[in-house]
């Protein structure tokens, strides 16, 4: 959970470095993968008895929000 997390950050950071808005948006893509893979880590602790339901409601709706700033953030930079 914690790679996939540290990943979407990471990723958006390389993409802001690259000199491509294209390729700035594929990197957002991948962001947008790992947030997707933390929303499902949580739901698999929480189904393996590792975090309690109040914890993987939070954690669900912060991911949610992520993913969709990065979704606006790549149709904005792609529709440059």
């Amino acid at each position: 959970m914690r790679r996939a997390a540290v990943s979407v950050g990471a990723n958006i950071a390389e993409g802001a470095a690259r000199m491509s808005r294209n390729e700035f948006g594929h990197f957002l893509s991948i962001a947008i993968g790992s947030a997707a893979e933390v929303e499902s880590h949580v739901a698999l602790a929480t189904d393996l008895g590792f975090i309690d339901h109040k914890t993987c409601t939070q954690l669900h709706a912060s991911t949610v929000e992520v993913r969709k700033m990065l979704i606006s953030l790549r149709t904005k930079v792609l529709a440059r």
